[in-house]
C-alpha cells in the first residue's frame, strides 16, 4: 500500500513540474514575442494582437476581469494573460489594479473606445455579408427625446423616403451631454464644450414660460414676476443638475425674484408640455420647437421673454468617420434641414 502511495505521489510530482516547466516557457515565449515587437518602430497588423484586444475590450467595458471573461466566455486567467501581454507590449499600464476596484489609465481610457469602435465595425460588416446584406450596416444615431418627438420624426421620415438603402438605428435617452453608449453619430443638448469631436450647431435653443390658455388668462392684469410667484413651476430635470436648474437659471437671466422650490419635475421638455396642455402649471419650452403648438393655440407665451439660456443642439461625431460616405451625406443633409427650420418665424406672445 505505501509503495502505491508513493508511486502515485511521484508521478504526481512529475505531472506537476512538467505543468510547471510548460508554463513558464509560454511565460517566456509570450514575453519574448510582446519584447520583439515592442522592439520594432511602428506596431503594425502583422503584430497585433486580436485576442489580447478583444479581452481588453471585455475587461475595459465591464471594469472587471470576472465580467470580461463572462463576456467572452474564458477563463479569469486567460483574460488576465492577455491583458497582460498587451500591455507589455505597449509598454504602458491600461488598468489601475487595487483590492476594491479596477479603473482605466489614461492609456487605456484613449485606447478602449477606439478598439471597440473597430471591433463593432468587423462584427457589423461581418453580419451584413453574411445576412447578403452588402448595402452597408446601420448607422447608430442618437437624438434626445424630445427633439426627437417635436422635430425629428417628420426629418427621419423625409430622410428614409429620399435615402431607402441608409439604415439608421435611432435610438433616445434622457440625458444631457452624449449618451453612454456607442454611436456613430448623436445629437447632444448640452452647453457649448470641446472635445475631440467634430462639433455642429444644429439649434440654438431660445426659451420662454408656456402654458395652457387657462393658465395663461390668469396672468391678465398681472406683472410678469406676479404671474410666475402665483403659477406652478413645472421643471425640467437635467442629469446631474439641481431640479430647478433652468428656472433659477432664466429668472436670474431676466432679473426676477422668484421662488423655485416646489412643483413638478419632468425628466423631459415634452412630458412637460404635455402636462401643462392637459393639466396646470408653467414650463421653460424652447418657442421654436413648440411653435405649432403655439400656433395652434394649445400652448401660449403670455409674456414676450425669449432668452438664449446657453443649451442648444450639437451633432457630434468623430472625425475620421466622415470617410464613411453616409454618415458625410447624412451630416450634410442634417445641417441643411436645421437651417431651413430656422428660416420660419418665431411665435409671438399673446396680446
Amino acid at each position: 500500500m505505501g509503495q502505491i502511495r508513493d508511486r502515485i505521489k511521484s508521478h504526481f510530482r512529475i505531472a506537476l513540474c512538467q505543468n510547471v516547466g510548460l508554463w513558464c516557457q509560454r511565460k517566456i515565449a509570450l514575453r519574448r514575442k510582446a519584447e520583439t515587437i515592442s522592439n520594432r518602430s511602428t506596431i503594425n497588423r502583422r503584430w497585433l494582437p486580436l485576442n489580447a484586444l478583444r479581452a481588453f475590450e471585455a475587461v475595459g467595458q465591464n471594469l472587471s476581469f470576472t465580467g470580461g471573461a463572462s463576456a467572452l466566455s474564458v477563463s479569469q486567467s486567460a483574460m488576465s494573460r492577455h491583458v497582460g501581454g498587451l500591455e507589455e507590449l505597449l509598454g504602458k499600464q491600461l488598468f489601475v489594479r487595487d483590492a476594491s476596484r479596477l479603473s482605466l489609465t489614461a492609456a487605456g481610457e484613449e485606447l478602449l473606445p477606439v478598439v471597440s469602435k473597430c471591433l463593432d465595425r468587423l462584427e457589423q460588416t461581418m453580419n451584413s455579408i453574411r445576412d447578403d446584406e452588402v448595402t452597408g450596416r446601420s448607422l447608430r444615431l442618437h437624438v434626445p427625446p424630445s427633439l426627437l418627438q417635436q422635430l425629428f420624426l417628420p426629418m427621419l421620415r423625409d430622410f428614409h423616403a429620399e435615402h431607402p438603402d441608409i439604415r439608421l438605428d435611432v435610438s433616445s435617452a434622457h440625458v444631457t451631454g452624449l449618451p453612454s453608449t456607442d454611436f456613430d453619430m448623436a445629437i447632444a443638448y448640452d452647453r457649448p464644450n470641446v472635445d475631440d469631436r467634430i462639433t455642429d450647431l444644429l439649434w440654438m435653443v431660445r426659451v420662454a414660460p408656456l402654458c395652457s390658455p387657462a393658465v395663461a388668462f390668469n396672468a391678465t392684469g398681472k406683472s410678469f414676476e406676479a404671474f410666475l410667484q402665483s403659477e406652478e413651476l413645472l421643471h425640467i430635470k437635467l442629469d446631474g443638475e439641481p431640479r430647478d436648474l433652468l428656472w433659477t437659471a432664466y429668472l436670474r437671466q431676466s432679473q426676477l425674484a422668484v421662488t423655485t422650490h416646489g412643483g413638478l419635475a419632468f425628466d423631459t421638455t415634452i412630458a412637460a408640455a404635455q402636462y401643462a396642455m392637459a393639466a396646470n402649471g408653467v414650463f421653460l419650452g424652447d418657442i421654436d420647437m413648440f411653435a405649432q403648438e403655439i400656433a395652434d393655440g394649445r400652448l401660449v407665451m403670455p409674456y414676450d421673454a425669449v432668452i438664449e439660456d446657453g443649451y442648444g443642439y450639437y451633432l457630434k461625431l468623430h472625425a475620421d468617420d466622415l470617410s464613411d460616405p453616409a454618415i458625410s451625406m447624412f451630416r450634410s443633409w442634417l445641417i441643411s434641414r436645421f437651417g431651413a427650420l430656422r428660416q420660419v418665424p418665431s411665435p409671438r406672445a399673446q396680446g
